[in-house]
């Protein structure tokens, strides 16, 4: 493919650190070594390839002070077809290894996304959102002939048009933005401070480090904890140390070998978060079902009790077989709270309440108590 490489050449021998049975990275060409993984095994993929950024000569500043940018080998191409070739084969090495549910996710730069995003359609992926990352903090454009780069694209796809039951996490999602909808904009700044992993020379060890805020939005909104999380290109480990910081399982694939020692250090201090913190969000969709004469047979509401509505201007009387009524109308409490709105629906469980001693309560709450004991 004319692909110019640093670290381990194919025929160098592999190696793998066997740091823990929940994480571990493998030195070696990462579409060789995936294709000694089982088939469809893998719950997410997180790709940042190189972005082939084809820099001609030094990037300076104003000052005539030189960018640290990136020029090291493993971001030259000989050509737009090599680097095609190239992503076509790490592609194909991750779909084999997704399981029919797993998702993907890729980052890169305008130099190299719309290339990836063509490709990817091309192998059957299907494209589900892209996220903008907007850098709170970019680099500036040093000679002023270009607007800022300010953002950088990320791409999550299903493994097939036809896939059911990836994870999207959307309720805690929601729950976390204040009951609003997560945008596919994302303001986060560049990884920056005692985040950015450096040499005892000072210097950053890796020139495109992600910042870790941006691996925790994407695993969690797309995984759950125990998922095993596949990168193809370990870098220093971002991935891999949020996911263990998340408690989900992890393998990173690294020619480099040290990328991929700074990456052992760093995963292996990582301490993961407390299993509570990081319990699934009970959606109403995945929440066991219960029904309305269940609270009347665990005793949470006897026969008689007279549920009201939340301002108490209308009133329902329950019944020993779980129903409801209201003069000589009898039904569940769904139908009969529709019935005195006047409305076509109603949720009953959100509309009805209880008298108790501390005032109203919905029987909302009671319901809740009892996915409670079925959860513990």
């Amino acid at each position: 493919m004319g692909v110019s490489r640093r670290g381990a050449s194919a025929r160098a021998p592999r190696t793998q650190f066997e740091s823990s049975p929940d994480w571990r990275i493998v030195i070696g060409d990462c579409v060789a070594e995936m294709s000694k993984l089982e088939p469809a095994s893998v719950d997410l993929v997180f790709a940042d390839p190189p972005y082939n950024l084809q820099l001609k000569g030094d990037l300076r500043r104003p000052d005539d002070s030189q960018v640290d940018a990136v020029d090291d080998d493993w971001d030259k191409f000989s050509s737009f077809a090599a680097y095609d070739d190239f992503t076509r084969a790490w592609l194909l090495a991750c779909r084999r290894v997704m399981k029919p549910s797993a998702t993907l996710w890729v980052i890169g730069s305008y130099h190299n996304i719309f290339r990836v995003g063509a490709i990817m359609q091309d192998l059957g992926f299907w494209v589900l959102n892209d996220i903008v990352w907007r850098k709170s903090n970019p680099m500036p454009n040093f000679r002023g002939r270009r607007f800022t780069n300010a953002h950088e694209t990320m791409i999550w796809a299903a493994r097939s048009e036809k896939a059911k039951g990836y994870t999207f996490n959307y309720e805690a999602l929601k729950a976390a933005n204040d009951d609003v909808q997560a945008r596919s904009d994302w303001l986060i700044p560049l990884c920056t401070g005692e985040e950015r992993l450096k040499g005892t020379d000072g210097k950053k060890i890796h020139p495109t480090q992600k910042p870790e805020g941006l691996l925790a939005r994407v695993l969690l909104s797309s995984s759950k904890p125990g998922d095993l999380v596949l990168d193809p290109f370990n870098g220093t480990g971002t991935t891999g140390a949020v996911a263990r910081r998340l408690r989900r399982r992890y393998i990173g694939f690294e020619r480099d070998r040290d990328y991929a020692a700074a990456a052992e250090s760093r995963i292996a201090a990582v301490e993961p978060l407390p299993e509570e913190t990081l319990a699934p969000f009970m959606t109403a969709r995945a929440a066991p079902r219960v029904a309305f004469n269940e609270l009347i047979e665990r005793g949470l509401i006897a026969p008689g009790t007279r549920l009201v509505d939340a301002k108490r201007k209308v009133g329902a009387l329950v019944r020993a077989d779980g129903a409801i009524m209201v003069g000589d109308k009898v039904g569940s409490i769904h139908r009969i709270g529709a019935l005195v709105q006047g409305a076509a629906a109603c949720n009953g469980w959100t509309f009805w309440h209880i008298e108790t001693g501390g005032g109203l309560k919905p029987i909302d709450a009671l319901r809740a108590e009892i996915r409670g004991a079925m959860a513990g």
